[in-house]
């Protein structure tokens, strides 16, 4: 496992929901962020099978065009019954205008057309690390929960309003942002499946300052 050793890091994407909390939980640490946008790098098109593939074509192409360490995420919501839909194709489903609300109603949809009312569900997200001489690193979050109608909350992005995770009676569009995703070295457990996977980033890949050691 390589480690992260310089404190410069591009978040290799355009989504800023994805940025806001990726940002929440590197800032604490110590390090210099930049975005794709930050540095005009052009959106790759994701032609991956799996969340990996798409998470390390963004991270890839982000750190050779930049000459720094890049950090991407793929993540979407894979609904049981839908044979895993929206899956890795969960971005699409909202159209080129990004229209959750519309996505969401997709969902709703074509769980009433199996009508076997299994609303079980799992959010996914991978995180890629990718160094410029191409050298990457992954790691995987998921939590399990269910898909509720109608959506609820306006906080979050994307799937965030349906989606209610196990042992909790809220959505993720009605938390706050420390709730669904906080976490900071020393914590045990992390919620949301973008904290979970940046956990295990996070303890396997960062040089932490003496400061954020645990005993």
């Amino acid at each position: 496992m390589r480690k992260l050793r310089q404190n410069r890091l591009v978040i290799a994407s355009h989504n800023r929901g994805k940025i806001r909390e990726l940002r929440d939980l590197l800032q604490p640490l110590g390090y210099d962020l930049l975005t794709a946008e930050d540095l005009d790098l052009p959106e790759p098109e994701e032609t991956g099978l799996t969340f990996e593939a798409n998470a390390e074509l963004k991270a890839l192409a982000a750190a050779k065009a930049a000459g720094m360490p890049a950090m991407s995420d793929d993540s979407g919501l894979a609904v049981d019954a839908l044979d895993g839909a929206p899956g890795i194709y969960s971005a699409r489903w909202a159209g080129p205008d990004k229209d959750f609300a519309m996505a969401m109603e997709l969902v709703e949809t074509a769980l009433q057309k199996q009508g076997d009312g299994d609303r079980t569900a799992r959010f996914v997200s991978v995180i890629c690390l990718a160094w410029p001489d191409g050298h990457r690193e992954f790691f995987r979050g998921e939590v399990k929960g269910t898909i509720v109608h109608p959506p609820r909350g306006n906080e979050g992005f994307g799937y965030d309003p349906i989606f209610q995770p196990d042992g909790y009676e809220t959505t993720f569009g009605e938390m706050p942002a420390n709730e669904k995703h906080g976490w900071k070295p020393g914590d045990s457990e992390a919620l949301s499946h973008r904290a979970r996977a940046f956990k295990r980033f996070a303890e396997q890949c960062l040089v932490m300052p003496a400061s954020d050691q645990r005993p």
